[in-house]
């Protein structure tokens, strides 16, 4: 399934920052891959790397962003031109999750290379650069995000607790429940679409007997677990 259109109501990202390391030919290729949301996070992290191995004689990035992939930027910092930032790039945007292949989002790769003295020839670059990024994807941990619709849904502090379980019970997400001086709020996150909100406004009418119904409050791209 790809998640590149306009409709995109879900993609991948990684958690954290993730480190794999390769030796081809002498060469040592340190991979860092890292969640980051905005340009300014991925060029961050290039620079922060550039600091920490300031002896290397490459430091070449992909990164992909937005939840649209609108974004995608490559650079070879060095190496012969396409032989290292293009074939990062497309690991990543050809990288299968369980959302399927081009779902990966909010990512930036940075392999730094250490030349070990043999020199690998163009095709043999573009292997290795390709193959630290994937090395490092397959043990990376990644996270769903999806857009959805987020509800606060009053409730008698008496009465809160039990709607939170039985809400949870018939599958919706509960984000949490709050108490204030005169009653409790309760937030779910529900899909993005018309038939989830009728169905989740239904459930509320037969657990409180029509006594409350939800507030829409917006969407929201939320991680989940």
């Amino acid at each position: 399934m790809n998640q590149s259109g306009a409709g995109t109501e879900a993609y991948t990202t990684v958690s954290g920052e993730h480190r794999s390391e390769l030796e081809i030919k002498r060469s040592r290729f340190i991979t860092v891959l890292r969640r980051t949301e905005s340009e300014d996070e991925a060029r961050a992290l290039i620079a922060s790397l550039r600091r920490e191995f300031h002896d290397a004689r490459h430091h070449c990035s992909a990164f992909i962003l937005g939840p649209h992939r609108s974004v995608q930027r490559s650079n070879d910092d060095g190496e012969p031109s396409g032989t290292a930032g293009a074939p990062m790039l497309e690991a990543l945007a050809k990288r299968e999750t369980a959302l399927g292949e081009s779902s990966l989002s909010d990512v930036t790769a940075v392999t730094v290379r250490y030349f070990g003295g043999i020199l690998l020839g163009a095709g043999g670059l573009v292997r290795a650069y390709s193959e630290s990024v994937s090395s490092a994807l397959d043990t990376a941990r990644f996270i769903e995000r999806r857009r959805l619709r987020l509800c606060a849904l009053p409730a008698p502090h008496a009465a809160a607790g039990r709607l939170e379980n039985e809400l949870r019970a018939a599958g919706f997400t509960v984000r949490g429940t709050q108490y204030g001086a005169e009653a409790a709020t309760i937030s779910v996150a529900l899909p993005d679409s018309a038939p989830a909100l009728e169905e989740f406004t239904a459930r509320v009418a037969a657990l409180t007997s029509g006594d409350t119904s939800p507030e829409i409050l917006g969407t929201e791209w939320i991680d989940l677990d």
